[in-house]
């Protein structure tokens, strides 16, 4: 009886390891949202662009077509922690060609001011923000802590 209470609790400890990211369905976490700032104006045209990454709240966005990357970027959230603001991606497909990458260095327009640096958005462009090498290191250490524990576990299974 003892031996199945501790597999019982073992078992669900190795469960909580491993946890699975599964959306809340909040309204908070919608992933098409609507700017309606300048929309309404005449003459204004709309676009889709697409945010992925290390931002609050990735996804499609709905914005006017003068929408540069820092607004779109602001937008979604702002970069998070983890986020590589000096190699921001815009993937822009064009069906005439085969398209092409453009890196944007926001850490430098932060650090100079410098408007040029901040490219205007065309419709359809996808904007990556990566994960730095801290956030990458961060998460090869944990998988090994999860290794590490679960390898403790199968030991104190094996010593029962």
């Amino acid at each position: 009886m003892r031996r199945n209470i501790v597999l019982f609790v073992i078992l669900l400890l190795f469960i909580n390891l491993f946890p699975q990211n599964v959306g809340s369905g909040a309204v908070g976490n919608v992933s098409a949202f609507t700017f309606t700032g300048a929309l309404n104006e005449p003459g204004q045209l709309q676009m889709l662009t697409y945010i992925w990454g290390h931002i609050p709240r990735p996804g499609l966005y709905i914005v006017p077509d003068d929408t540069d990357v820092l607004t779109l970027i602001s937008l979604a959230g702002g970069p998070t922690d983890d986020a590589k603001i000096r190699s921001i991606r815009i993937v822009r497909s064009s069906p005439d060609s085969d398209g092409e990458v453009i890196f944007v260095d926001l850490k430098r327009y932060i650090e100079t001011g410098d408007a040029s640096l901040i490219p205007k958005l065309k419709p359809g462009d996808t904007v990556v923000v990566s994960g730095s090498a801290y956030f990458a290191f961060r998460r090869f250490v944990q998988f090994l802590s999860n290794i590490a524990t679960a390898l403790s576990i199968w030991i104190l299974i094996q010593n029962l």
